[in-house]
């Protein structure tokens, strides 16, 4: 890696065909933007920053007029061949040829990107060859189009007689997509708002649309929108951007000539009176289903100081359970929780705000309008605490400061953060730096009132605001199967015997191209010799206050303060196993230490950048069965905070305090967080539901997040189980207090002696550390149905702990697995969106999944012909690129948060450098002979226990590969 950073350009310089129209310091980031414009009209941000991940990225507007999905389908479309590499799916090929940190590509509502990081400087350039080819020069082939786009195709490829039926991985995808109501919500709210922009339409494609949308229009559309003069370009890192450019230039630039394109996007016309819209989803729970959200159109995103005071009042109005206007929604009873996209909303080229309530039934529309708008005019008209405001601003400053890649690259998040303003014309500092708007604001609240006027003038003044009531249908999912029989019917009414040959042909077509072997050699590549052979050692020191473990991690923190506590749990009565995470749920969002929930939240948030809780199970790296729970408070906070912070966390950790009321909403709330997430995770839930046949820790892992503990859940909110898990809440106290306390305190080094007292002294007990022995069912498949159109399908296997020395062997198999065999099975030929192999190294557990599948049946004979998948033409070129893929994941990406604690934590459990060195060793020794023998000694059928989530009962489809199917209703 380039170890220093190139010397800045001047503003007015020219780099080639590049001139540098600004140069801007970031101080918040130690870091400088640099913008800069290219004669085609190409748009370039480039932020140099001292950090080992490189990012890129390039985004196009794009504007769909209709619901076909033409910008979906595209970006799926790009990726699979270009001029440079004609290969079937490169953005796939690449994934195990690269040591990416991120790599994927996105649709937006009015744009699309495709972003890639990475740590090794090669991989940069390689990374960046594939994906400008992709964008700029795909070969979008017709039979690409019809393989993840859309296409007729008979039930029997080859028999013109069979039934005939629509395929298409985006159009099964969508169909999954717009059972969700979440989905469905969020483009009810688009079109609602703007019903005469490009956000009434469906940008990912309506299933009753996509087939409108012709292989033509498709080109038409990319030679449109992807060309340089409509591309916004971003950079990242400390690679020299002279070198990057001159890759741009050399590749891009010097092929195009000049285009105009209009990819403006005008102001929805006001609306003179207030509007009420009702959409329905394909759901049965009528009871409790449905939500209603009030919705305004705001201003211009693009203005950043109108931006800064929508996201502070959003966050003063909305941003904890004690603000004032989602404690009342919360409290009134009526429903569960927020409505999804509930606050400010800045991903329309006007802004939005709404506020509302889910787990409703239907019908509530009138009393949730009324609720907000008389609850607004309170606000309004009695003020706003102004400690509640500046305890909004104190989370900006946290937010401006904070430095984290955790859950995503940090140099991808500067991208979004820049793209928000840039992409509809505003000033992309402003999306990284809001020091100017901050004091214009700070300088305005101390002159009078700012938040109570916009309230009344842009909300309780303003006639642009919709109603929006989504509702679930019990009958709406047969009504749409009916629905796409029609529309089968309708199109191919006129099919003549040559339009059903040609049908055959095509299919037999793409089944024949499906089925070739291109050559990935074209794509570029690294070595086994690029893994790092060594893990980080981070520097840490230790000291053991009473029963605590105490460890302190020097890093640039940038001035925040994070501390852990993870407590090892004593041994817990089988009563109480599913309540560990509900008590981790409720911990946080309840009173203590005599505060109240509400005035508990306004403490979190003046004195912290919040608080978590968290329940888990541990394995030791050689043995499995060796269990271990534990319970982790995390929080951070400002180091001028930070003592405040450790009072927080030692007052929720000893003295908490559950209510049955504030109980009740909570698990309204989880309860319909937990429904709305199956179809969007459905595949996690089938693994999970897999893995609890085979695994302790598996089984521990389905009771804390899988559908049983959904089930136990609903069980607890509609059974009336509340006053006997208050008693259970109480005796997981203390068994919390009876623990072993570990914490790890990240700082600078001048915020290392954090007095942390309160915390570890708060626990006496003597009780040894609990060793869990869940006891195994027989193995049954299970399955669990829902309102989905699709299917999601897994096959899990128990294998062998971390030290044994098959692991490696495993963790290649997967991704060799993932990446030759079973995407081009369950994507390419099944129509899935997605399929996959994974092997938790530690829980032992190899399991094999769909996603958004419309096969159960073939995806299960898919999975069960996996073995002799391997007995095929493997060389050394799959087998390496399966250990770069793996490599990956024993190297993950840190920043100074992260680091300390997952090195000190890991130590503490065993998963020492030294035994993790030994592990990467083992993996770069691995063979196909190596896959081979550890697929046959673990992953035999015998072995094998299997989980589905789908729409209906599966047992007449598979009866015959000799499956049986528990089936219960979700």
């Amino acid at each position: 890696m380039t170890s220093t950073a190139p010397a800045l350009p001047r503003v007015g310089e020219s780099l080639g065909r590049y001139t540098v129209e600004r140069v801007e310091a970031l101080p918040e980031m130690q870091g400088t933007l640099i913008l800069l414009s290219h004669d085609l009209g190409t748009r370039h941000a480039h932020v140099i920053r001292d950090d080992d991940n490189s990012a890129f990225g390039v985004t196009f507007p794009t504007v769909p007029r209709d619901s076909t999905g033409v910008a979906h389908i595209l970006e799926h479309i790009v990726l699979m061949g270009s001029q440079k590499y004609p290969v079937a799916d490169p953005f796939f090929a690449m994934l195990p040829r690269s040591l990416n940190t991120f790599m994927n590509a996105m649709t937006s509502n009015d744009w699309t990107t495709y972003p890639f990081s990475t740590r090794n400087e090669q991989d940069f350039f390689n990374l960046l060859s594939v994906y400008l080819d992709a964008t700029f020069f795909p070969l979008m082939r017709y039979e690409s189009f019809r393989q993840d786009g859309h296409r007729f195709e008979f039930a029997t490829p080859d028999d013109p007689k069979s039934d005939l039926k629509l395929q298409g991985v985006v159009y099964n995808e969508m169909k999954g997509a717009m059972a969700a109501p979440g989905a469905v919500m969020w483009r009810a709210f688009g079109k609602a708002l703007y019903p005469d922009l490009t956000y009434a339409n469906n940008s990912g494609g309506a299933p009753s649309d996509i087939p409108g949308l012709s292989y033509e229009q498709l080109r038409a559309f990319h030679a449109a929108h992807y060309h340089p003069s409509n591309a916004f370009f971003y950079t990242y890192g400390k690679l020299p951007l002279a070198r990057i450019l001159d890759e741009i230039e050399a590749h891009v630039m010097s092929r195009f000539s000049p285009q105009v394109l209009d990819v403006s996007i005008p102001d929805q016309p006001a609306f003179p009176e207030p509007r009420r819209e009702t959409v329905t989803y394909p759901g049965s729970d009528t009871e409790r289903g449905a939500q209603v959200s009030v919705a305004w159109k705001l201003g211009h995103t693009s203005n950043a100081d109108a931006g800064l005071r929508w996201s502070v009042l959003s966050d003063v109005l909305l941003g904890n359970p004690a603000a004032p206007l989602t404690r009342p929604l919360i409290e009134s009873g009526l429903g569960a929780g927020l409505a999804d996209l509930s606050g400010y909303r800045d991903s329309f080229r006007e802004g939005a705000f709404a506020a509302g309530l889910k787990g409703l039934p239907a019908g509530k529309a009138d009393e949730v309008e009324a609720m907000v708008l008389e609850t607004l005019r309170g606000i309004a008209e009695q003020g706003i605490d102004p400690e509640l405001i500046q305890s909004s601003l104190h989370q900006f400053e946290i937010g401006q400061k904070e430095v984290s890649n955790s859950g995503y690259p940090y140099a991808l998040q500067v991208m979004f953060r820049l793209l928000g303003p840039w992409l509809y014309g505003g000033d992309p500092l402003t999306g990284l730096r809001l020091d100017a708007e901050l004091e214009k604001l700070r300088a305005d609240l101390a002159a009078g009132p700012v938040f109570e006027p916009m309230i009344e003038r842009e909300l309780l003044a303003n006639p642009h605001r919709v109603t929006l009531e989504l509702a679930p249908d019990p009958g709406l999912a047969e009504r749409a199967e009916a629905d796409e029989q029609a529309l089968v019917e309708r199109l191919s009414a006129d099919f003549t015997d040559d339009d059903r040959a040609r049908i055959v042909a095509e299919s037999l077509r793409l089944k024949e191209l499906q089925g070739q072997e291109s050559d990935p050699d074209v794509l570029p590549t690294l070595a086994l010799s690029d893994v790092p052979p060594r893990v980080a050692r981070v520097e840490y020191g230790t000291e053991h206050p009473g029963r605590a473990t105490v460890a302190r991690v020097p890093q640039p923190t940038g001035g925040l303060t994070y501390l852990d506590v993870q407590i090892r749990l004593p041994e817990v009565p089988a009563d109480l196993l599913g309540t560990l995470p509900l008590y981790a749920f409720a911990v946080t969002r309840s009173g203590a230490a005599g505060l109240d929930y509400a005035a508990l939240a306004r403490r979190i948030e003046a004195v912290t950048g919040g608080i978590s809780a968290s329940v888990g199970v541990g394995t030791r790296p050689d043995d499995l069965a060796a269990l271990r729970l534990s319970l982790t408070f995390s929080g951070k906070a400002l180091a001028r905070n930070a003592p405040a912070l450790v009072e927080v966390l030692r007052s929720v950790i000893q003295t908490p305090e559950f209510t049955r009321d504030r109980l009740e909403q909570l698990l309204k709330q989880r309860l319909a967080g937990l429904k709305a997430s199956v179809l969007q995770s459905g595949n996690a839930y089938a693994e999970r539901l897999a893995a609890a046949q085979v695994s302790p820790a598996g089984l521990i892992t389905e009771q804390f997040s899988g559908l049983s503990a959904l089930a136990a859940l609903r069980e607890i909110v509609e059974g009336g189980g509340l006053d006997d898990l208050l008693a259970r809440l109480e005796r997981v106290r203390q068994l919390v207090l009876a623990g072993t306390p570990v914490l790890c305190l990240t700082a600078t080094p001048d915020d290392l002696g954090l007095d942390l007292q309160p915390v570890t002294a708060a626990f006496q007990g003597d009780a040894p550390v609990g060793r869990p022995h869940p006891e195994l069912a027989a193995k049954r498949p299970q399955a669990r149905t829902t309102d989905s159109p699709v299917a999601y399908n897994a096959v899990a296997f128990r294998t062998v702990p971390y030290t044994h020395p098959d692991s490696p062997a495993l963790l290649v198999l997967s991704r060799l697995l993932r990446s030759n065999y079973l995407l081009k099975e369950i994507r390419e030929k099944g129509g899935a969106y997605g399929g996959g192999a994974s092997f938790d190294t530690r829980e032992g557990v190899f399991s094999m999944s769909s996603y958004r599948d419309p096969n159960v049946r073939r995806t299960f004979e898919v999975f069960r012909d996996a073995r002799a998948f391997l007995d095929t033409d493997l060389g050394e070129r799959e087998l390496t690129e399966a250990i770069l893929s793996s490599s990956k994941i024993l190297d993950p990406l840190t920043s100074p948060d992260t680091a300390g604690r997952l090195r000190f934590f890991g130590d503490q459990a065993g998963y020492t450098p030294e035994v993790q060195e030994a592990y990467k060793a083992r993996l770069l020794a691995v063979t196909l002979d190596d896959l081979r023998r550890v697929m046959d000694t673990w992953l035999s059928a015998g072995n094998a226990a299997y989980g589905l989530v789908a729409g209906q009962n599966p047992n007449d489809e598979v009866r015959d590969l000799g499956l049986e199917f528990d089936v219960q209703a979700i």
